[in-house]
């Protein structure tokens, strides 16, 4: 499944619109969003109702620069789990492959790529179908979120990067310069930000507050949790990690910064098991999305981390009581309430 992107890709998007006097949730229907889609940035919605989304507003907002100005605003706070794993970065580099193997867990619909460009190195935005409508807004937003991670990573030692992107430019240029201090250089062969190779080695211990900020707010969580609330923290991680395929219980104890073992001891101490938390995890997405998207049913296979259409196949009729082929003809069904 590739066409999705998570909510968090809208993260203050009704702000930027209400600046504009534009309702953000009509903006949103008229897409073919839910109203609601900011109230569970968690969530996936499609990426081509994204692009449809982000013309919309440039359009209505009567500003071509509309969804750069929304990245700009956006940076480190779009990318959720992927935050978890910075705190083990000791290197922009290093972090910027973080991000290059987990961008998975933010949107399906496009990848990242770090490697060399010339004499540089490109930070690049790849959309796996080129020739959706409204590409150009979603690829400017991206490079508006990419200089804003930068610009957190790098902290003191930030300046201002080239830019390049595939198409022309939507505004003046000076409309572009007013708003990055550089001029993208326009009708190019990729769409990335440049750095110089040096940069990769800068520490993230001088990064931008921010992010420390950031990563030090979850470790704390982290330390807060009681027995009972530490169920429903990994049932939260785990709709974060489960889209990128199959999640183990090391995996999840490496992002909450602890053993395995721990982790393990620390749930059963809960009355619970990791296998448990992970089984009402997925039966609970299963009918979210079922309820409030328009995914069929074997979609959902990749989207729970199956590695296979007849594992899911087995769990879902356990859950439900019925194979998913039978799922249309179901009564409405009750989501259970999450682990507290």
């Amino acid at each position: 499944m590739q066409d999705f992107a998570r909510a968090s890709a809208l993260y203050g998007f009704d702000t930027l619109a209400e600046e504009y006097g534009l309702p953000y949730k009509a903006l949103l229907k008229e897409a073919g969003l839910p109203e609601n889609t900011l109230e569970n940035l968690r969530g996936l919605v499609s990426y081509r109702r994204f692009l449809a989304l982000l013309e919309l507003s440039t359009e209505r907002a009567d500003d071509p620069l509309f969804g750069m100005k929304l990245g700009l605003r956006q940076g480190v706070t779009v990318f959720g789990p992927i935050l978890y794993l910075l705190n083990n970065a000791r290197t922009v580099g290093e972090a910027l492959s973080e991000l290059r193997q987990y961008f998975h867990l933010h949107m399906g619909a496009a990848h990242v790529e770090v490697g060399p460009y010339g004499d540089k190195i490109q930070i690049a935005y790849r959309v796996l179908d080129p020739t959706q409508t409204g590409i150009n807004y979603g690829a400017e937003l991206a490079l508006g979120v990419g200089r804003k991670l930068l610009k957190t990573l790098m902290g003191q030692n930030w300046n201002p990067h080239p830019m390049l992107l595939e198409h022309g430019p939507q505004a003046p240029l000076q409309a572009y310069r007013a708003l990055l201090g550089i001029t993208p250089q326009f009708n190019s062969d990729t769409t990335a930000i440049l750095l110089d190779p040096e940069e990769l080695e800068y520490p993230l211990s001088e990064a931008d507050a921010t992010l420390h900020q950031v990563i030090r707010e979850h470790l704390d969580t982290l330390q807060r949790l009681t027995d009972l609330e530490l169920p429903g923290y990994v049932s939260n991680l785990l709709r974060d990690l489960l889209p990128q395929g199959r999640v183990t219980v090391t995996q999840v104890a490496d992002c909450m910064a602890m053993s395995r073992r721990t982790l393990q001891r620390r749930l059963n101490e809960s009355g619970t098991s990791f296998q448990k938390v992970l089984d009402d995890t997925r039966q609970n997405m299963a009918l979210r999305y079922l309820r409030d998207s328009q995914l069929q049913v074997t979609q959902l296979s990749d989207l729970l981390g199956y590695a296979d259409l007849s594992a899911f196949s087995r769990a879902f009729s356990r859950w439900f009581g019925v194979p998913p082929s039978r799922w249309s003809q179901l009564p409405a069904v009750e989501e259970t309430p999450p682990p507290q």
